[in-house]
């Protein structure tokens, strides 16, 4: 009987938290965006990480939507032209706007490190790609906000700040909860 035994300290603790993030779900939208923009499907029988671990796929679907921006994609097997892929993947899509809080390191894709950082930064792309006035792809990620500016005549602002002063009167002394503290109780 042969018994093999589960890693352990911090990096296994890292990776197996790192793995529990993981969304099949999402990953597969993203999946799905990525065949839809670009045109080609994903190699038949490979994982998400592995079809999109030597960035080709990735500089594809920022050339379709920034044209020109990878200007040389290397289709080579060799380690470092993989990772020169991913990062100038990672640099277009900074100068497209995706914020950089929501990029992923080249060794998260690479060395499989942090695959939901990598499927987040492609929800961060089809949010991005919705304010671009010449996108007409298909929606993709959450809707960004957008602004609601409120305008309030004198008579309204004044309303406002009398509710205001009625309510800043009636909590003295108190706390969030309400309980008075360093006021001493009055005895009658």
């Amino acid at each position: 009987m042969s018994f093999r035994a589960r890693p352990s300290g911090l990096n296994a603790c890292i990776a197996r938290k790192i793995a529990g993030k993981r969304d099949p779900q999402k990953e597969a939208e993203a999946q799905a965006w990525i065949v839809e923009l670009i045109g080609e499907k994903f190699p038949e029988g490979v994982a998400y990480e592995d079809a999109l671990k030597d960035g080709v796929i990735l500089c594809k679907l920022i050339n379709v939507l920034v044209p020109g921006s990878v200007k040389r994609i290397n289709a080579q097997k060799m380690p470092f032209k993989q990772m020169e892929n991913i990062g100038n993947f990672l640099t277009a899509v900074q100068g497209y706007g995706v914020p950089a809080s929501d990029l992923f390191q080249t060794v998260d894709l690479y060395e499989r490190r942090n695959i939901p950082a990598v499927t987040q930064c492609f929800f961060a792309m089809g949010r991005v790609a919705q304010t671009k006035p010449d996108y007409y792809g298909p929606m993709f990620g959450p809707k960004p906000s957008e602004e609601n500016i409120r305008l309030f005549t004198e008579e309204q602002m004044m309303e406002g700040r009398k509710a205001v002063s009625l309510q800043m009167g009636s909590n003295k002394f108190a706390n969030q909860s309400g309980l008075n503290f360093g006021v001493r109780r009055q005895v009658t």
